[in-house]
């Protein structure tokens, strides 16, 4: 069952016009929920952050008790242990171009089974680089092309992500996820302004952590002391090879992130 415009519907009859921005040109902004035993994780937090990515692309506020609903809806209606919630929010039925049209925005909820992530994993790196400078960095948009090819070549490699440096050469994030790196002890991670997204998670981590952000260039990923990614489906996940280097791991700083941010978020669903 999938929640469109406020209707709870089957998969087969969930439908969007072929002339919705969001299909045409990207136009739209999306969040991924957690949701355990159809309680979602964190929702205040990704509802926020649909909110700012919506004003980044000019759209209107999202109806945010009605993405609340949504999200309800859609959980009652697919009961399952581990699931990935999906919030999509788009410009609308719209001409053929870059322009809007004046029909209303489109807004779906959609939920799907999720795996529990593996404590470990490898990444690569890629040579394509993220724009800070971009008016849409930060931005959690549905125009997710390079993510996708850049993923492709993660898993080509038997990794499960990749990595981006921004054009200043810096350290940026993931497809899909945020990177953190001990150096010299420290915990360490891209600030904003490298053009990485606010991860809600990459936030909690820092907020229970003590962990701080630090420009770090992209070479760091060759001798940093341990390496790990956080993301709504990963939580906290250890890096143990990044392109042909291999860490040992987790490492003492990245468990201890791991068993702090589980027992954290076990407290409440909304932090």
């Amino acid at each position: 069952m999938i929640w469109v415009n406020g209707v709870l519907a089957e998969s087969g009859a969930a439908t969007v016009s072929v002339l919705d921005h969001g299909l045409t040109t990207g136009d739209g902004v999306f969040e991924t929920v957690k949701a355990v035993d159809g309680q979602p994780f964190a929702v205040r937090r990704h509802l926020d952050r649909l909110t700012r990515s919506a004003r980044g692309l000019g759209l209107p506020d999202p109806d945010q008790e009605a993405v609340r609903a949504g999200v309800a809806e859609v959980l009652a209606a697919n009961p399952m242990p581990l699931g990935r919630v999906r919030i999509t929010y788009t410009g609308g039925i719209a001409p053929l171009g870059s322009e809007r049209g004046t029909d209303p925005t489109t807004l779906v909820v959609a939920v799907g089974t999720a795996k529990p992530r593996p404590d470990t994993t490898a990444v690569v790196t890629v040579p394509w680089r993220r724009n800070e400078h971009s008016a849409v960095a930060g931005l959690k948009t549905t125009s997710y092309a390079e993510n996708v090819v850049a993923l492709a070549v993660a898993h080509r490699a038997g990794a499960s992500e990749s990595l981006f440096a921004n054009t200043a050469g810096q350290l940026c994030e993931g497809t899909g996820s945020n990177v953190f790196v001990v150096l010299d002890g420290r915990l360490l991670t891209p600030p904003l302004a490298s053009g990485c997204l606010a991860g809600i998670t990459r936030q909690l981590v820092l907020d229970w952590t003590g962990a701080e952000e630090a420009e770090l260039p992209f070479e760091v990923l060759e001798r940093a002391e341990e390496i790990f990614l956080t993301s709504t489906l990963r939580d906290v996940q250890a890096v143990t090879r990044v392109d042909d280097r291999q860490l040992d791991g987790p490492g003492p700083v990245t468990l201890k992130a791991m068993a702090l941010f589980a027992e954290r978020s076990a407290e409440t669903s909304e932090p």
